[in-house]
């Protein structure tokens, strides 16, 4: 009861820079692009139907359409081209999947695009830290955020999304880890005390106090103490869905999936064994225990920012694909940029964009069969957002982004909607049946004649993860970076938002900066 009277709290109330409560960001990762002909729908604005989903590689994910939100036209940063055009020339994932998510150039710089120099190619880092963890410095409880590594594979420079701080990749977690550290929510080893008990229950702080702040609120004091008092309670309002829910119980993990048994027969990696597709239990996977562990942590309010990464350089024998993913997104039996087609190439990777929308669909039911009260549930108060890699996987190239989000945050987003964010130019599905579509002919990488027209589709990608960050509470400096401790709207975020200001690494092009700040008005509810 002292805390109305401790400065740094009612400081705190007073810049309104509490994080919004009670929300989630679940990211669903996957490599090397998509057929992108078959996965947008032929709608590029409007109202998203089930109809529009029905005929596309998205067809999962129809029974969801009213809670869906397809943003179009956005570009992510650092694209690869033979001729360094619109990035760095390091290699055409490593510094893709650095700047995914950091929005940074990634170093030691190479400006030989064909180069396999070790330290270029291969083990360029970004030179600043990603999405994940400037969110989780000011919303996850240890300053981290959940980071879920399907298959449990480590990932090399050439595969990893996450960085810490500049330079510094940061490891994920395999189910067993993940889960054990769940499981301690629900399963305490000593007695609990009866405040913790009723908070587990689903009660605030605010009930567990309500007698001692009626006593209290009942004291001759002076106007500003009872602002203090007042505040205080605001407060604890704003946080108190912070709580472990009254539903973070060993049923609800068993109603998903996410048990010890099933944990321990998908916890396994290794490039030997497809461990995503084998059946664990009923109709779950082994990549649905992923799913299943990361829905749990959101309805427990374990970590609000949760990425579920799926590996690079795997290969789908459950799926009955001969070749591993990355060769395959080339076209080729070999990572090469050039050969003779892979017979039946469009038709297995077509298999693969399946089965991530699959297990898209599947991470989105479990969060819808979730209620959180008022009719609602765990998917509404989250932002569930599947990210590919690039678009055409063979023509490696970062505009016309293939995006797909679940879930409002909690009204923030619109859903439902199919919207169009670069009003510059009019969406497109894209090339890429135009190469190998009959599963004979040539492969041409080099001229990225399977990806889009580099005109069309560059909204940058910044601006949709301001909007990520402020629909779930971060907070900016007063230059509208996210700083911990700022009180205003996140505004920027990244080195720059023209991928073209990537060439020769950080530095190197004069003037690169945000240009075009703020989030995505047309997303805004």
């Amino acid at each position: 009861m002292a805390a109305p009277f401790l400065s740094s709290v009612w400081e705190r109330s007073a810049r309104g820079d509490t994080p919004a409560s009670g929300k989630s960001l679940i990211v669903m990762f996957t490599h090397y692009g998509c057929i992108t002909n078959k996965w947008f729908p032929t709608k590029t604005q409007g109202e998203l139907t089930a109809a529009d989903l029905e005929p596309t590689s998205l067809a999962p994910l129809a029974p969801y359409a009213k809670k869906l939100l397809m943003p179009r036209g956005i570009r992510s940063m650092n694209e690869w081209t033979a001729n360094m055009s619109r990035g760095q020339g390091n290699d055409s994932h490593t510094q893709i999947v650095g700047s995914f998510f950091t929005c940074q150039p990634v170093t030691p710089n190479s400006n030989d695009p064909f180069s396999f120099n070790q330290a270029t190619k291969f083990n360029a880092k970004a030179v600043g830290p990603s999405l994940d963890h400037v969110m989780a410095q000011q919303l996850s409880p240890q300053g981290t955020p959940l980071l879920l590594n399907t298959a449990g594979q480590r990932d090399s420079a050439q595969s990893a999304i996450s960085y810490s701080a500049a330079e510094t990749m940061f490891s994920g977690l395999n189910a067993s880890q993940a889960f054990s550290g769940l499981t301690g929510l629900f399963q305490a080893g000593e007695p609990m005390s009866p405040d913790t008990y009723a908070a587990i229950r689903g009660k605030s702080v605010l009930d567990l106090v309500k007698d001692d702040l009626q006593t209290l609120e009942r004291f001759d004091m002076s106007s500003a103490d009872r602002r203090k008092l007042a505040a205080w309670k605001e407060l604890l309002n704003s946080t108190g869905n912070v709580m472990v829910s009254a539903q973070c119980n060993e049923e609800l993990g068993a109603m998903l999936g996410a048990t010890a048994d099933n944990v321990s027969k998908a916890g396994g990696g290794g490039f030997g064994r497809d461990v995503l597709t084998t059946k664990v239990a009923g109709d779950l996977d082994g990549a649905d225990i992923y799913s299943a562990i990361a829905a749990l942590a959101a309805a427990c309010n374990a970590n609000p920012v949760i990425f579920l990464k799926y590996p690079g350089n795997y290969n789908f024998s459950g799926l009955d694909i001969t070749m591993e993913s990355h060769s395959l997104s080339h076209r080729l039996d070999n990572a090469g940029m050039s050969g003779n087609c892979l017979p039946n190439a469009i038709e297995m990777l077509l298999k693969v964009d399946a089965y991530y929308a699959q297990k898209f669909a599947k991470l989105v039911g479990m969060l819808d069969s979730i209620p959180q009260g008022n009719g609602s549930t765990v998917l509404d108060s989250s932002a569930v957002i599947w990210f590919n890699e690039m678009s055409d996987g063979n023509a490696h190239n970062l505009n016309n982004a293939p995006i797909i989000q679940a879930g409002s945050a909690g009204g923030y987003f619109k859903t439902g909607q199919i919207i169009n964010v670069d009003p510059g130019s009019t969406p497109t599905n894209g090339n890429s049946m135009s190469q190998c579509a009959n599963g004979t002919g040539m492969v041409n990488g080099v001229n990225q004649a399977t990806g889009t027209d580099p005109k069309v589709g560059n909204a940058p990608i910044n601006k949709y993860f301001v909007n990520i960050m402020n629909a779930m509470g971060v907070k900016a400096g007063p230059d509208g970076f996210p700083a911990k401790g700022g009180s205003a709207e996140v505004t920027h975020f990244g080195y720059s938002d023209k991928t073209e200001e990537f060439i020769g690494g950080k530095g190197a092009v004069a003037g690169a900066k945000i240009h075009n700040p703020g989030g995505f008005t047309e997303l805004k509810a």
